[in-house]
């Protein structure tokens, strides 16, 4: 007795025949018409695709998306195909399908950027540890196992198993294994501390600030250490709030243009940008004795605010306070003063010069009608009459 088995049936029998469509895209010059019979033989082949398509399902993909690449697989194996080869269109057809599916994946589905050589690692080491897990009951093989049933070294088996958790990444929100009050894993990751920056400011500008001269490092400490205003500072070393601005952004500049001097020597870079330090004193000297005659100051009485040999006055003291405002008053009553005694000589000045000016033009006019008098009354025989003038 002969048992017939069923004949298993194929996948693809159900496909259309399109055959002769094909014979006549081949036959057609490109057009209009050709395209229309192309997209009929697509919508007729989207079965076929989408078949394809769900036996890449469940691998982090959504279906929809990967009907769509299976779709275009089959548009450019329509385009492709030749029909003069004589081999059937479904035969070509799901190569192209399966690899542009497969080509998604490899491009758009990997956490982090992989070449290819090293993917294809990915994919034989995958294999092989399965097939090997299975008949060693269980237990994870070696990489010395793994490479020799790949056929492969051992640094290529290593550089596949890397690769095998680069295809997803891992969320900085997820929750660590065993954290039970939501500690993830972005609250392992530190941070930068700024303060370690700050250390490194400071011993560099601390040796400059020593080199700097006593009135310049005693508005640099009223102003970042006791917090004063550029008006405070002024009326405590009696001079104006233009020049403490001028003082603090010349002794500013100077620390910064050193540091970074130093910087690049450390470096090996050319210092061509570090300013001369001669002219860079020079130029602070005028400018002192710029600012020095703009604040009228007192002679014997220094423009920092103290007499000479006097110690500094420390922020909020009452000694420095009663220093500034004897210096103040006195300041206020000198500029009265001053003041005074020019307006004062500017009166005597300006009176002088209108009797002079009074007196010329009075004997100018006297002398011209004693003279037009004269010749008048000598002609008539009278005597000249006496000349009057307005006070």
């Amino acid at each position: 007795m002969t048992l017939r088995t069923k004949r298993s049936r194929h996948p693809h029998d159900d496909a259309p025949d399109t055959a002769g469509d094909f014979r006549r895209i081949a036959a057609l010059p490109d057009g209009p018409e050709k395209e229309e019979l192309r997209r009929r033989v697509v919508r007729a082949w989207m079965p076929m695709a989408g078949r394809l398509a769900r036996h890449f399902r469940n691998r982090g993909e959504a279906l929809e998306d990967l009907q769509q690449v299976a779709a275009l697989g089959l548009v450019k194996a329509v385009a492709r195909y030749d029909v003069s080869r004589g081999c059937a269109f479904e035969s070509f057809a799901v190569p192209t399908i399966v690899g542009e599916v497969k080509r998604h994946f490899r491009d758009h589905m990997w956490g982090l950027h992989v070449p290819r050589r090293v993917q294809e690692l990915r994919n034989r080491v995958r294999v092989s540890q399965r097939e090997l897990s299975q008949s060693l009951d269980g237990r994870t093989p070696s990489v010395r196992r793994i490479a020799e049933h790949a056929g492969l070294r051992e640094e290529d088996v290593l550089l596949g198993m890397e690769a095998l958790e680069s295809y997803s990444t891992l969320s900085l929100d997820a929750q660590l294994p065993g954290a039970d009050d939501g500690y993830c894993l972005v609250d392992t990751l530190g941070s930068c501390e700024p303060g370690f920056d700050q250390v490194v400011y400071r011993e560099a500008v601390k040796p400059r600030l020593q080199r700097l001269p006593e009135r310049e490092r005693h508005i640099l400490y009223l102003r970042f250490f006791c917090d004063m205003t550029q008006s405070r500072i002024a009326e405590q070393l009696g001079i104006s709030q233009m020049h403490v601005s001028r003082l603090i952004s010349r002794t500013c500049s100077r620390l910064h243009h050193e540091v970074e001097a130093d910087r690049r020597l450390e470096h090996g870079a050319p210092d061509a940008a570090a300013p001369d330090a001669r002219g860079h004193d020079s130029q602070r000297v005028q400018e002192d004795q710029e600012a020095e005659a703009s604040d009228a100051s007192e002679p014997g009485v220094r423009v920092t605010g103290r007499a000479p040999g006097a110690e500094p006055a420390r922020c909020g003291t009452r000694e420095g306070d009663g220093r500034r405002k004897d210096l103040r008053r006195h300041a206020a009553h000198r500029r009265t003063n001053t003041n005074t005694h020019a307006n004062t000589q500017t009166r005597t000045n300006t009176n002088a010069h209108t009797n002079a000016h009074t007196k010329t033009v009075t004997d100018s006019n006297r002398e011209h009608q004693q003279a037009s008098g004269t010749g008048g009354r000598a002609r008539r025989g009278h005597a000249p009459a006496p000349v009057t003038t307005r006070g």
